[in-house]
């Protein structure tokens, strides 16, 4: 099998870009050269890299796949160029982290100096984004670790022998609105009352357990407003529009500052599940290490 390294790296390009034109323009060739490499290298491999049909384009699943090896290697071969000079540099060590925003912010920072506490001290890179941004980095080996909620009610799943996971705590997403002057919650979450919903739009991925809930529930609510966003909610249920369920996390500041209130007993608790996972086809030195380590101390902690 003839492949050349730079169809890796264009093919790279083309997955990050999502357009023939910017990828070239990158790439430093014409447009019509730029495809036609392109579609050389499906030729070789035997399988279709690219849905040419949609706008912007989208890498296939066969793609996500290969696209993972393909950076892999074009890492892989920068890194043992970089030893050979003597110029390899700490950037090369550093992990990079994709997280869901209430994660980045509530548990990753304390996550961090608690592992550096049991000596188990890295450099990292993070981004904060939504779970199918994250899933989409980890997928084409934009990202080393992701961190993210487990929902099992939700249809974005990562199959086990490709993504390997380790738990890394518990939370749960609470039901919470504002509060009134006498610092009362707005209001209370029963089988008696009806109240306003801030819902999670379709597809939105902590809206599926939510939506389970009310379903199995008899819950009685109006639906007032409806985004994927999880971050939009929680200012609406500060201004005291509705009430919307949230990753404790999220909104432990505004818990404590009393501008937002846990509305409903346990029984409208739903348990979340954190969790980091990795891609078992890269190899990185830096990724297995700091995984080996981070098992064995979570194996030590559960024996004790």
């Amino acid at each position: 099998m003839n492949i050349e390294l730079r169809w890796l790296e264009d093919f790279s390009v083309l997955a990050t870009t999502c357009s023939f034109s910017k990828a070239a323009e990158q790439r430093f060739v014409t447009q019509p050269a730029f495809s036609r490499r392109i579609k050389n290298l499906e030729d070789v491999l035997g399988f279709t890299l690219i849905n040419r049909s949609r706008t912007p384009i989208e890498v296939t699943e066969a793609g996500q796949v290969f696209l993972i090896t393909a950076r892999n290697i074009i890492e892989q071969l920068h890194e043992v160029v970089r030893h050979i000079h003597h110029i390899e540099t700490t950037q090369g060590e550093i992990l990079r982290f994709a997280a869901a925003h209430s994660l980045a912010q509530g548990f990753f920072p304390q996550w961090m100096a608690r592992l550096r506490r049991e000596g188990l001290s890295v450099a990292c890179q993070l981004v904060a984004s939504n779970v199918g941004e994250a899933t989409r980095a980890i997928r084409e080996g934009a990202c080393d670790l992701m961190l993210a909620y487990h929902d099992p009610e939700s249809a974005l799943q990562l199959p086990t022998e490709l993504f390997p996971w380790l738990v890394l705590g518990q939370t749960e997403m609470v039901p919470v609105c504002g509060l009134d002057d006498n610092k009362r919650p707005l209001f209370t979450i029963s089988n008696q009352h009806q109240f306003p919903l801030l819902a999670y739009g379709q597809g939105a991925f902590l809206g599926h357990s939510v939506n389970l809930l009310l379903r199995q529930s008899k819950l009685r609510y109006v639906k007032l407003f409806e985004t994927a966003v999880a971050d939009s909610l929680k200012a609406m249920a500060i201004e005291g529009l509705g009430v919307a369920w949230l990753p404790k996390l999220s909104v432990s500041n505004e818990l404590a500052r009393n501008e937002l209130v846990i509305c409903g007993d346990e029984q409208w608790f739903i348990p979340l599940e954190i969790r980091l996972y990795r891609c078992s086809l890269i190899k990185k030195t830096v990724i297995k290490s700091f995984w080996d380590q981070l098992t064995t101390s979570q194996n030590l902690m559960n024996n004790e």
